[in-house]
């Protein structure tokens, strides 16, 4: 298939290929990173895919980084130590969180495919992904502590879940580089692979992902975030809902025949 024209945006590419949106970082010169506008447009970039009948996501980087984070300089000029904590606190309420609340609400798989350095809130946006794949040059850095700043984009929640205090500390706490191969290591990522392959290799797991019963995904990413938050009981009882959802739909019943029949089963993602 070709991919298909959409909507531009001014900091962020949108593309699509068959039922994989892809959405690009596209600030390279500035190595991603990322103004307000950059999460206005994933927002606006994120409503869309529902319309675009998506069944999966990628996000990456133009370029040689994925995102080196909030773009300090382009509003710390002129500002003192405490308009520059108001003006950072106004962007995060107004446009980072809310950006990383509706990724974390979407209803389809999502691949981040890591091709530079991940710093700050693009830390938080890769690692917001169901599957991070990342070039063995990449890295991943916390680096909020070396300006005398806190990580945000829900960096302490999702470290702390995803390698635990000891390891979460470090990386907030001493502001170091987390090299891809080393992030494999720890639990923090999906895979590290070569730099040639990993646009092919994020590509072919969002087709994989895409031809997959998009209903039931949806329901076990949702499952896999509120189970960080319930208790075992709460979760026993979340699972047992979503069975009832997943199981009326259309992807159930081709699921079930398929099985029967000895045979792969054709998801549409109904």
């Amino acid at each position: 298939m070709t991919e298909t024209a959409l909507p531009t945006f001014e900091t962020i590419r949108l593309e699509q290929q068959g039922a994989v949106a892809t959405i690009t970082l596209n600030r390279p010169q500035r190595l991603n990173a990322a103004p307000p506008q950059m999460f206005i447009d994933l927002r606006a970039a994120l409503a869309q895919l529902p319309v675009l009948g998506a069944r999966a996501l990628v996000i990456t980087g133009e370029g040689r980084a994925f995102c080196s984070g909030a773009d300090l300089a382009s509003r710390a000029d002129g500002q003192s130590a405490t308009s520059r904590g108001a003006n950072a606190y106004q962007a995060l309420t107004e446009h980072y969180s809310p950006t990383m609340m509706a990724l974390s609400r979407l209803a389809i798989p999502v691949v981040c495919a890591v091709n530079g350095v991940a710093a700050g809130i693009g830390a938080s946006l890769a690692l917001a992904g169901d599957f991070v794949v990342a070039a063995r040059s990449a890295y991943f850095l916390e680096a909020f502590v070396n300006i005398g700043l806190v990580p945000d984009g829900g960096a302490t929640w999702m470290l702390t879940r995803l390698v635990g205090k000891a390891r979460a500390t470090e990386m907030m706490m001493l502001g170091e580089r987390i090299p891809a191969d080393k992030a494999e290591a720890w639990g923090l990522i999906y895979k590290a692979v070569d730099d040639a392959e990993l646009m092919a290799q994020a590509q072919a797991l969002a087709e994989r992902l895409a031809n997959g019963p998009t209903r039931s995904l949806g329901l076990i990413r949702q499952g896999i975030a509120r189970a960080m938050e319930q208790s075992y009981a709460e979760a026993l009882a979340m699972e047992a809902t979503h069975q009832l959802m997943a199981g009326d739909s259309a992807d159930a019943r081709e699921g079930g025949m398929a099985f029967l029949e000895r045979r792969k089963a054709a998801f549409k993602g109904e």
